[in-house]
């Protein structure tokens, strides 16, 4: 790897001027040089800057001040020596595989013949692991398949830097760690300078020899860069036994952390929550099952959530299809639980019965000594993507479900209700903020505090952070984490993320493989409370425990999931 920089950024500085006339600095004076050859990894909080700063290289947008030198020549407009891959693919869908790949490289390469372009978009394709998919449409192809039609496309115009905008934060877990290792083979056999823009820790660990770290908007700076010197080839679980992987994890983590809380999260309030029981909105039943009476003869009393023989069937063209089977899992009143695996493994469709959002096909679940069989307040879910009514502000958001609930209290106890978990999610500078005017993140932080208001029986989270960056998950872990210590409701969250599942669980329940999927293996979380991500960090049993689930997953890496990636 030679030592002169391939890429030079010199005080690169970039504003926009809203609609209202208002100028907001994104970049302020960033400064960074790029070693021919070399991998680096750009992390940076939710709005810092990131896209655009990789936009300004690729030429897409004009800096307002500052150069960017390519091979110490300033660069001018966007050139087929950057190569730029987005986070959404971009694919023609009535053009195949090959069409797709071969439009970029007729677009380049006029000077080559028609057999020598034939010969190299056969090659990127082969590279990203699709020979066999040369002929398909778009359509026809997994989300993991057409980000690397994306890739090769890139490729194939055989830039001098290589350009990656989140190009995985879209894809689910197992998708994802493939592509990652597509990226790597890639980095191996093209020797090529990579520059990719990430929201996620590990992935830049795995992937970079440095990363560089963006402080939080506005007016966004390069803060640190750390040079990651693991050996290579970096192997998932094997790096997370290894402790100085796990010391510049920490470093890295420890340092985005301080950013974060010097930004501001958690938020305190200046109400105090007024003491009213909510309305109980279940409708009154018989009493549970009688299977769930008969079971409940043992000895065991801790019975406030049961998952009874689950089953979940689909019908489908070639007959029913199992998606769930006999899933049986008995919660304490308060606990929290971490529902982990695969896509496709079955943990929403768990969640959503237990929501009463799903029919349930077999078995039963059981809340409080009722059966679940239809939705209401006591069972509050928050979804993957915020579902708010975009015309009404944050405060009257939460007060639609505050005013089913509380209808006996009066109108300005409903109201402190309302402050009181908007404050603790950090809006109460935002109460009044359309939720169309709000970031995906804080249209989240509406969505926690919507449930929490409604003092619910169980808590349903169903990857609630899965749409945003890994920085603006760490923030919103936080204000989960405050807010149920507070409250203490039984809980139950579907995620794809290890750290997440660990840090907030008292249990990780792992699922096998769809379909016919069910409960693999459950690990107890024997970590103090309340926990701190710092802390744990320190604590011996936390990289004991990620190793367990990551050994799990590591385990059922295959099935129709791994197949469609």
């Amino acid at each position: 790897m030679s030592q002169l920089p391939i890429l030079s950024l010199r005080g690169v500085t970039k504003a926009y001027t809203g609609k209202a006339g208002g100028t907001t600095q994104v970049l302020d004076g960033i400064d960074l040089d790029v070693r021919e050859g070399e991998f680096i990894a750009i992390l940076g909080f939710s709005g810092a800057g990131k896209t655009t700063l990789i936009s300004s290289i690729a030429g897409l947008v004009e800096p307002d001040a500052g150069d960017i030198l390519l091979r110490g020549e300033p660069i001018d407009g966007p050139d087929k020596e950057r190569g730029l891959v987005f986070q959404s693919y971009s694919l023609f869908p009535w053009l195949t595989v090959q069409q797709n790949v071969a439009l970029a490289v007729d677009a380049v390469h006029k000077d080559r013949s028609k057999a020598e372009r034939a010969a190299l978009v056969k090659q990127k394709v082969e590279l990203v692991g699709l020979g066999h998919a040369m002929d398909r449409k778009p359509a026809q192809l997994s989300g993991g398949m057409r980000q690397r039609v994306a890739v090769a496309r890139a490729l194939a115009m055989e830039p001098e830097i290589l350009l990656l905008d989140e190009p995985l934060s879209a894809l689910d877990a197992l998708t994802r760690a493939k592509l990652q290792d597509e990226i790597e083979r890639i980095r191996e056999e093209e020797k090529r300078t990579i520059i990719l823009v990430t929201n996620d820790v590990d992935e830049a660990l795995l992937l970079a020899d440095r990363v560089a770290l963006l402080t939080p908007a506005p007016a966004a700076r390069i803060g640190q860069v750390f040079d990651v010197d693991v050996p290579r080839p970096r192997e998932r679980e094997a790096v997370n036994d290894d402790a100085h992987f796990q010391a510049l994890r920490k470093r890295i983590v420890s340092y985005l952390g301080s950013l974060n809380e010097a930004a501001g999260s958690v938020g305190d309030s200046s109400v105090a929550l007024p003491d009213i029981t909510p309305l109980d909105l279940a409708p009154q039943k018989d009493g549970p099952p009688k299977a769930y009476q008969e079971a409940a003869q043992s000895a065991v009393t801790s019975r406030y959530l049961e998952f009874f023989k689950l089953d979940k069937v689909y019908p489908t063209p070639n007959g029913p299809l199992k998606v769930v089977d006999d899933f049986n899992l008995i919660m304490e009143k308060g606990e929290f639980v971490s529902l982990i695996g695969h896509s496709g493994c079955g943990k929403s469709t768990v969640l959503t019965m237990a929501a009463g959002l799903n029919a349930i096909s077999g078995g039963g679940i059981v809340l409080d000594n009722r059966e679940i069989d239809v939705a209401g307040p006591d069972k509050a879910v928050v979804f993957q993507a915020p579902s708010l009514m975009p015309w009404l502000t944050a405060r009257q958001n939460v007060a639609l479900g505050v005013e089913r609930v509380y209808p006996h209290a009066a109108k300005a106890e409903r109201r402190d209700i309302v402050d009181y978990y908007l404050e603790r999610v950090g809006l109460g500078d935002a109460m009044d903020k359309m939720a169309a005017e709000m970031s995906n993140g804080m249209r989240q932080r509406v969505g926690i505090a919507r449930a929490f208001a409604l003092s619910p029986r169980l808590l349903l989270l169903d990857e609630p952070f899965g749409m945003l960056d890994s920085l603006t998950r760490w923030d919103l872990q936080d204000v989960l984490v405050e807010t149920w210590n507070r409250t203490k409701v039984t809980a139950i969250m579907v995620t794809h993320d290890v750290d997440e599942a660990i840090l907030l669980a008292d249990r990780v329940v792992m699922m096998t493989n769809g379909p016919n999927a069910t409960i693999g293996k459950i690990l107890e979380v024997d970590l103090p409370r309340p926990r701190d991500r710092k802390a744990l960090l320190d604590h011996p049993k936390f990289y004991q425990y990620r190793q367990e689930v990551l050994h799990f997953l590591a385990e059922y890496d295959h099935g129709p999931a791994a197949k469609a990636a």
